[in-house]
C-alpha cells in the first residue's frame, strides 16, 4: 500500500499573510472612523494607511522582482500620505477622518484603474477589437 502524501504549496504562507494583512488593514480603516477607545487604534490606522496605498502600487507593479517592488510600493505608500496631507494642510480642511478617506479613495481607485487595465489587455481587448473592425 503506497501512502500519497500532500506537500502545501509555498503560497500558501503568502496567502496567508496577505489575508491578515487585510483584516489589519480593515479594522483600522474601521477603529480610525469610529474612533473608539482602543489602544490598537493608532497602529492598525497607520498600518492601513501604508498598506492600502502600497498594495496597490505593489499590484501595479507586477513585473518587478519582489524587494524591488516592496521598496518601491514601500516609498509610494509613504508619498501618497505625505502629498494627501500635505494637499489637505494646503487647503485648511485637515482632519484624521478626511486624511483616511482620502488614502482609501486613492487606493481603492488605483486598484479599480488596474482592474480595469487588466480587462482591458485580455479577452475584452480582443472583443473591442473585433467591433471596432467591424464598425470601419
Amino acid at each position: 500500500m503506497q501512502t500519497i502524501g500532500i506537500k502545501p504549496s509555498s503560497s500558501d504562507g503568502l496567502q496567508l499573510l496577505a489575508g491578515a494583512g487585510v483584516v489589519a488593514g480593515g479594522a483600522g480603516l474601521v477603529l480610525a472612523l469610529s474612533h473608539a477607545g482602543s489602544p490598537l487604534r493608532g497602529p492598525l490606522a497607520l498600518f492601513f494607511l501604508l498598506a492600502a496605498p502600497g498594495a496597490a502600487f505593489a499590484a501595479a507593479l507586477r513585473g518587478l522582482d519582489p524587494w524591488a517592488r516592496a521598496l518601491t510600493s514601500t516609498a509610494g505608500a509613504i508619498a501618497v500620505v505625505m502629498l494627501v496631507a500635505q494637499g489637505m494642510l494646503a487647503v485648511h480642511r485637515w482632519s484624521v477622518d478626511g486624511g483616511v478617506i482620502a488614502v482609501a479613495v486613492l487606493s481603492a481607485s488605483a486598484f479599480l484603474v488596474q482592474w480595469i487595465i487588466r480587462q482591458l489587455r485580455g479577452g475584452a481587448a480582443q472583443e473591442i477589437r473585433k467591433r471596432i473592425g467591424k464598425i470601419h
